[in-house]
Formats: structure tokens, sequence, C-alpha cells
């Protein structure tokens, strides 16, 4: 499910594990300073974290975020 977020176009949550990963593609134009602060603001209100940036001719920044699974995201466990 595609949608924009607050910093950025998002393409779509996956999740791997204990892991849940929200790809985030940051346009050339938005400036180092604020591509930070704009991934803060997600890290300190969403629970990620940084696993990857990587820059792109143009200066487009594809950066991926990850959080741990929490035990209510889980699917339930049947005895």
């Amino acid at each position: 499910m595609a949608r924009s977020g607050p910093t950025g176009t998002v393409e779509g949550d996956s999740v791997d594990g204990d892991w849940e990963y929200r790809p985030v593609q940051l346009p050339g134009d938005v400036s180092r300073m604020t591509a930070a602060v704009r991934l803060a603001i997600q890290a300190e209100f969403g629970g990620w974290e940084l696993s990857r940036v990587r820059l792109y001719p143009g200066g487009v920044r594809k950066v991926v975020l990850r959080r741990r699974r929490s035990s209510r995201m889980l699917p339930e466990l049947s005895v």
C-alpha cells in the first residue's frame, strides 16, 4: 500500500521476523538538515531507527527505517 508520509514518499511497510521496515524516499531538494530533522521526528514519535540510507544522483535519498514489532502486532499463538 503506497502512501505519502511526513518524511517523503513511503513505498510500503514490510515485516521480516521481529522487525518492521519502512522505506522512505526523500527528494533531492530536501536539505541534509531537513532530512535529519524529519527522520529524528520519526524516531522520536514512531519508534523507528535508521537501517539504511542510499544517496542517488540528483540528491534523492532512499532511506529504510526499522523498528521491533511489538507484542500487540504479533499474531495470537494458539495452544
